[in-house]
Order: structure tokens, then C-alpha cells, then sequence
């Protein structure tokens, strides 16, 4: 059974960045770079932070959500915004200063802890431009992400903190998202020439 939810947990994973993909081409969706850049390497090292911890189903959502980011990254350079700003480079710093806390831990929950810290900053860089253009952000990415954290934390099967903290936290944190996008599209509906992310 926690086979079987750890692979819906993944197909959610790699289901979730196709309409995200879909609009970036359309030119609805445009990712902010250092969100989608601290994002992809995050979560290639909070793969490698539970992997530490031992074998999981939880993992596959993970190793999976990972490819996706780095995709979506890639496409980010010439389709995205920001990234060179002064708070964009800070923040930068700041994840990457959690990147080496992360990779100095000895504790798998401690590098997990670091994981989830600089990845919330990731997700800080995201709110501003979610809240003043919500079109510019595809709200079925971030739904179904947060379900796919939710199928991986049930993946893990017992209440192990290590394993549970970034499943958890990814089915937050893109909860929060989804809830920006569609709170602040019901306050500024879009124009009528407005093409809405779906």
C-alpha cells in the first residue's frame, strides 16, 4: 500500500509541472529564476537528505519532484523573471548558506531542517509577484503538488521526523501558493484580454 501511494505521489509530481511547462511556453506563466533555481538544487539535496536517512517510498515523490524542478528551471532563464535583483542575490546567498548547512549535518534531520529553510526562502521570492500578477502563476502545479507532499508524507508509513519534515513542509508550502493565487485572483479578476493560467 505505501508502494502504491508513494507512486501516485510521484506521478503527482511529474503530472504537476505539465501545465506549468504548458503556460511558460503559452507566455502566461512566467517563474521567477532564483525561486525556480533555489528550488531545483534544493530539491536535488533534500533527495540526497532522505536518501540519507535510509530507503523510503518517500523518495520517489522526491527524486522525481527534483527532475521536474530542474526542467522547469531551465525554461525559467528565457521565459522567467527577476533573479539579478539585490534581494534576489541575497536570498541566493542565503539558500545557498542553507545548501552548506545541509551538506555539513550530520543529522539527517538537521540537513533536512536546512533544506526546508533555504527552500522557504525560495517560496519568499515567489509570494510578491504571485500577489501583485496571480495570472502569471498556474494554480493545478501548486494543488497538486501540495496533494503529491501529502501522499509522500503518508508514504513514509511511521512518524519519523526526518523522513516526514520535507513532504510535509512541500505539501505547506505549495498549499500557501495555491491558496496566494487563487485568494488574489478572486480580488483582481483578470482583464478581458487577460489569458489566465489554469
Amino acid at each position: 500500500m505505501l508502494a502504491v501511494v508513494a507512486l501516485l505521489a510521484a506521478l503527482l509530481a511529474v503530472i504537476d509541472s505539465v501545465p506549468y511547462i504548458r503556460d511558460i511556453r503559452r507566455g502566461t506563466t512566467r517563474p521567477q529564476r532564483a525561486t525556480w533555481l533555489i528550488w531545483s538544487v534544493l530539491s536535488v539535496a533534500a533527495f540526497s537528505a532522505q536518501a540519507a536517512a535510509g530507503p523510503n517510498w518517500s523518495l520517489v515523490m522526491i527524486g522525481s519532484e527534483a527532475v521536474a524542478m530542474s526542467i522547469v528551471f531551465v525554461l525559467a532563464i528565457p521565459y522567467g523573471e527577476g533573479g539579478l535583483r539585490p534581494i534576489d542575490l541575497t536570498m541566493l546567498a542565503l539558500a545557498a548558506a542553507g545548501l552548506v548547512g545541509w551538506a555539513i549535518a550530520a543529522e539527517p534531520v538537521v540537513a533536512t531542517i536546512f533544506v526546508v529553510l533555504a527552500d522557504a526562502i525560495g517560496l519568499g521570492l515567489m509570494v510578491p509577484k504571485t500577489v501583485r500578477d496571480p495570472e502569471s502563476e498556474t494554480l493545478s502545479t501548486f494543488v497538486m503538488a501540495s496533494v503529491s507532499g501529502v501522499l509522500g508524507a503518508i508514504a513514509v508509513g511511521e512518524l519519523d521526523e526526518a523522513l516526514l519534515l520535507y513532504p510535509v513542509y512541500y505539501a505547506i508550502g505549495n498549499g500557501v501558493i495555491a491558496t496566494i493565487i487563487w485568494t488574489a485572483r478572486r480580488r483582481s479578476p483578470p482583464s478581458a484580454t487577460a489569458v489566465a493560467g489554469v
